[in-house]
């Protein structure tokens, strides 16, 4: 019963990790933040017409939650971007992986878990001695700023979804995102309207790295839980090695690809460990 949800989820990787790639492929002409003025805008709309969130019900805490969650949303999207513009896309979802799990560290004290961390920051450490090599230095540090991030859109995600049930809380928080990245993007986005294929660029970069992915995976979660779903979910850094390699031709070394499997197995070993001590946590979902 579970395998169709489980491919929901495998989808849903490879459409956002799909989406990123062909969003590098315009960075030349509409800038890392000008395509994602696009994504972040165009899920932003989707959801709101979708959801239709009834916000004059909600609490100063409903509220702070919500901006919150955008603010760092636009935080991991922004900066990830600006890493993918000067290193592989692998590399850059290897280094972001770094703060959710250290987030995950932090909030258990099972000797399994300490493993976990370890084997992650090995996979991380990789990459920082091959900085200047095989790895951009300033791509690295981006990638792992935007790790920060991604340990607080985890955090405010929890709370945002305790405040506002549903996916109404969402839908505010990725307009909130959408606008803080407009004011660095809008020349950029602008930029798509005078060329069709550059439009067509923008909206399959939308579809694929924000809408398709966040629907697929609201589907799956209904009957898929939230431990394999964490599992799945840690198949992104390969999926964006994948990606990176098909669409961009990005090649990665062996010291890159020994990273990306150490931080690949660690995650998925560790949301599986974190689930056996507390079933009920739910699992971060991809970013708009």
């Amino acid at each position: 019963m579970r395998t169709v949800p489980g491919l929901l989820v495998v989808a849903s990787v490879v459409s956002a990790q799909s989406g990123s790639a062909v969003a590098r492929t315009l960075f030349g002409e509409l800038g890392p933040a000008g395509t994602l003025a696009w994504r972040m805008g165009f899920a932003a709309l989707v959801l709101a017409v979708a959801v239709r969130p009834r916000v004059w019900r909600w609490t100063g805490a409903a509220w702070r939650a919500a901006v919150l969650l955008g603010v760092f949303a636009a935080g991991l999207t922004l900066l990830s971007y600006l890493a993918l513009r000067t290193a592989p896309q692998g590399i850059v979802v290897t280094a972001s992986f770094a703060g959710p799990l250290i987030l995950a560290l932090a909030q258990t004290r099972r000797v399994a878990d300490l493993v976990c961390a370890l084997t992650a920051g090995a996979g991380v450490a990789l990459l920082g001695l091959r900085a200047g090599a095989e790895v951009p230095m300033a791509g690295l540090a981006l990638a792992l700023a935007a790790g920060a991030c991604g340990a607080g859109y985890i955090v405010f995600s929890a709370r945002l979804g305790a405040a506002v049930p549903g996916v109404g809380g969402l839908a505010v928080s990725f307009a909130v995102a959408a606008l803080l990245v407009l004011p660095f993007g809008f020349t950029g986005a602008v930029r798509a309207f005078a060329q069709p294929r550059l439009l067509g660029g923008a909206v399959i970069v939308a579809l694929l790295a924000g809408v398709i992915p966040y629907a697929l995976e609201l589907i799956a979660l209904r009957d898929l839980p939230t431990r394999v779903f964490g599992v799945l979910m840690s198949l992104q850094p390969a999926a964006a090695a994948l990606a990176g390699r098909l669409i961009l031709g990005q090649r990665l070394g062996p010291v890159p690809i020994l990273a990306l499997v150490l931080v690949s197995v660690a995650g998925a070993a560790l949301v599986r460990s974190s689930h056996e001590a507390r079933p009920t946590e739910p699992s971060p979902q991809t970013p708009p």
